[in-house]
């Protein structure tokens, strides 16, 4: 692969890649040329499978995100310099929910996805962007927002406290890092089949009521992540700084 979208030569840090988005994304950075370094509490042995039948170099990394260890960032950027080099590309993906009305929400369930979706994201990118920066060398930061980072959802108070919280982020390392090298954007997912979604593509009424306002007229799958994602990672984003990206199927066009 040659061009603006070529990855040949570039690491790639990802997060949550066992399953759908996070897997969808690490394959598709592979499929472009970079080696792809994974961190998450479960196996990623089918992404494994996928990079390395990319011809790319493979890393699993243990780490569990729901219970942030201030060592656990620099500690995963760390391991992955020293098995693969780099990392120059950081996917922010990992992430959680739950749901419950406003008036029944718990300080249990506002923390374990704040953690996760947020704050351990701010700490990731910080211990990915120290060593380029003091070294002088270029990133890509893709994080991985939503939906409710422009709306408000149901029942998800935390969930879009979090994805509203990582638009802002993303912004103002934008704005601290632009100049020194450093793209920092987003993905917003819309509606994608996932393990996340299943309990409202289970419910008749309610996946109705998504795919009726979806112009595309069906859900994502975790494929329409993929180019996006190399976009975002390549030399063809170079002077995008601070974009949210909606990959939506025009749900926030109607």
């Amino acid at each position: 692969m040659t061009g603006p979208f070529d990855l040949t030569g570039k690491v790639a840090l990802v997060t949550g890649a066992n399953t759908g988005i996070g897997r969808a994304i690490a394959v598709a950075l592979a499929g472009a040329g970079a080696d792809v370094a994974v961190a998450g509490r479960s196996p990623p042995d089918e992404t494994r499978d996928a990079v390395e039948a990319a011809g790319r170099r493979f890393l699993a990394l243990t780490a569990d995100f729901t219970d942030p260890d201030p060592a656990t960032p620099g500690g995963l950027v760390a391991a992955t310099a020293e098995a693969l080099g780099g990392p120059d590309i950081l996917v922010n993906n990992a992430g959680t929910i739950r749901r419950a009305p406003a008036l029944e929400f718990t300080a249990q369930d506002w923390d374990a996805v704040m953690d996760v979706n947020l704050k351990s994201v701010f700490f990731l990118c910080q211990a990915f962007a120290r060593p380029l920066i003091d070294a002088g060398r270029p990133g890509k930061i893709i994080n991985v927002a939503s939906l409710l980072s422009f709306q408000g959802g149901i029942r998800v108070a935390s969930y879009t406290a979090a994805k509203s919280g990582l638009a802002g982020i993303t912004r103002l390392l934008a704005n601290e890092w632009a100049g020194r090298g450093i793209n920092v954007n987003a993905l917003a997912p819309g509606y994608v089949d996932t393990n996340n979604t299943a309990a409202l593509r289970a419910d008749p009424v309610r996946n109705a009521e998504i795919l009726a306002r979806i112009p595309a007229g069906r859900w994502s799958v975790p494929a329409d992540l993929g180019g996006p994602a190399v976009f975002l990672a390549s030399a063809a984003s170079d002077y995008v700084h601070g974009a949210i990206l909606p990959v939506d199927g025009g749900w926030l066009a109607r």
